[in-house]
């Protein structure tokens, strides 16, 4: 680990942490979604933050879990990686998600009850619904009073329209809600698809034109869809354990799971916490909260998720808030780290004064280890004894300072319990920027934090 080494990191002997090289499995893929845009069900919506399904599949064999018995938990679960994975194999799961959009889909792909006769007769419903509803005379008018800006830039005006009403007969159909679910999440999957404005993930530009989109037809292109979703799920029912198992999946914040998790009522924990990356995951989905009519502005946003998932992005910060203080219960129980971070903040706090952006990077990263030290304990405390907690992690340079959060969360696993701690490095990360002047020379790594309880 010599090579992310600054002045900082004499606070922490190295030497001491132990390290598994890559043995047989490559890993290196871990942290990307990459594999998960190949695979049934998975890939229905391309969460920007996602993590690969071989990666669970991996540490479900090594872990020794035991089919129709035994738990992982997944306390950031995002798109539903971990969740869907362990169904497959036979074993049980328990998911949070904070995020109020993205808890939805990953709903719906637990829908396994679909029957191909009433995906027909409700594709049937919205395709009559199109062909009797006739295009308003003002259709650009008609399309400002629906959706913000942003969405009469990323469309055609006449696929915008055909989109809307297929949003709209979905949400009047008188069919069970875990059906309705499963058509909105096809129609969210496809927004990007026949969008003419450059819509890769995570980013959106509407200046820049999509030429492959102009030609697509909104419903041929949503019943297409459909009708792989439901032979995915075909296709994941045949592969899967044939038992019972129980998947339970909560809204909530996984700071504090006291209410709705028992007491080690999981056998192993499996997740990616946000990276200390300043990534913003409510803008991730702007796109689709608009046309979904969610949210229509930075407000909006702001209100519905920012304020509901842990910090990771300056965007979630006010300065004058008050929150952004470490936390006492921290300080105490992880001095070493607490140290170490207290100097990094303050080294972070006098250069943002130099740069033209002023970002927040100081109270980010007071934010995000205070968070992380609650969801930490929490883990701890659902954990039964003698089983592990795996973290796949990226560590971070804000500004340059560089933040080893890797090993900061081993180490705040230790302090509050965890027997010990291993890291597993999967590939270096930060080489394609090399040459940015405005970034950071730092080469960072992506890893798995192991905790043993």
């Amino acid at each position: 680990m010599s090579k992310n080494t600054n002045e900082q990191l004499e606070l922490f002997e190295f030497d001491s942490i132990e390290t598994i090289d890559k043995i047989k499995v490559d890993k290196s893929e871990w942290g990307t979604f990459k594999d998960s845009l190949r695979a049934p069900v998975h890939s229905w919506f391309t969460y920007p933050a996602g993590f690969s399904f071989k990666a669970v599949e991996h540490t479900i064999e090594e872990s020794g879990l035991k089919v129709g018995i035994d738990t992982i938990y997944d306390p950031f679960m995002g798109s539903g990686t971990t969740n869907i994975v362990a169904r497959v194999k036979g074993i049980n799961s328990i998911g949070v998600e904070a995020h109020p959009f993205v808890f939805p889909i990953t709903q719906s792909k637990f829908y396994w009850e679909i029957d191909y006769n009433e995906v027909k007769i409700i594709l049937d419903l919205i395709e009559q619904k199109l062909k009797e509803t006739t295009r308003p005379e003002k259709l650009l008018e008609f399309l400002n009073q629906a959706f913000p800006e942003l969405i009469l830039k990323c469309f055609l005006p006449e696929t915008l329209f055909d989109l809307l009403i297929i949003r709209n007969t979905i949400n009047e159909i008188d069919f069970r809600e875990d059906l309705k679910n499963f058509f909105r999440t096809g129609l969210i999957c496809v927004l990007r698809d026949v969008s003419i404005a450059a819509t890769g993930w995570p980013y959106i530009a509407p200046n820049k034109v999509k030429i492959t989109s102009k030609s697509k037809n909104g419903f041929d292109t949503y019943k297409k869809r459909i009708i792989k979703m439901t032979g995915d799920i075909v296709s994941i029912k045949n592969s899967s354990y044939r038992g019972e198992t129980t998947h339970q999946l909560f809204f909530g914040d996984s700071r504090d799971t006291s209410e709705f998790i028992a007491n080690e009522s999981a056998d192993h924990i499996f997740t990616s916490p946000p990276y200390l990356n300043n990534f913003d995951y409510a803008d991730r989905t702007r796109l689709e909260m608009y046309f979904m009519g969610i949210a229509n502005n930075w407000t909006d946003i702001s209100n519905q998720v920012r304020k509901k998932l842990m910090t990771s992005a300056t965007t979630q910060i006010s300065r004058n808030d008050e929150k952004y203080t470490f936390d006492e219960d921290f300080k105490n129980e992880c001095s070493e780290v607490y140290e170490f971070l207290n100097d990094a903040v303050n080294k972070l706090k006098e250069l943002r004064l130099t740069k033209g952006g002023k970002k927040s990077y100081d109270l980010m990263t007071i934010g995000y280890f205070n968070d992380m030290y609650k969801i930490i304990k929490d883990n701890f405390r659902i954990l039964k004894p003698n089983s592990k907690a795996l973290y796949i992690l990226g560590d971070s340079a804000p500004y340059g300072v560089h933040i080893p959060t890797d090993v900061l969360i081993g180490k705040i696993g230790v302090a509050i319990g965890f027997k010990d701690f291993k890291l597993q490095i999967l590939r270096e990360r930060g080489g394609k920027w090399k040459n940015n002047p405005q970034r950071h020379s730092v080469m960072l790594q992506e890893s798995v934090v192991i905790l043993q309880k």
